[in-house]
């Protein structure tokens, strides 16, 4: 059976770039890529983790 993610997209604060992703890793989470924000500022970081069997 093919594996199953989930996805979620996350604002990115410069000077706190580390922190949040150090939290979101902590709890599984996997950094697949960073893009500049929607409105062309800020970054926005795009992470993935399997789901847990049901």
């Amino acid at each position: 059976m093919a594996q199953k993610w989930e996805y979620v997209t996350v604002p990115l604060i410069i000077h706190a770039t580390k922190q949040i992703l150090d939290n979101w890793g902590s709890e599984g989470w996997e950094l697949v890529q960073v893009v500049t924000g929607p409105d062309g500022n800020g970054l926005v970081a795009y992470m993935k983790r399997p789901l847990e069997d049901s």
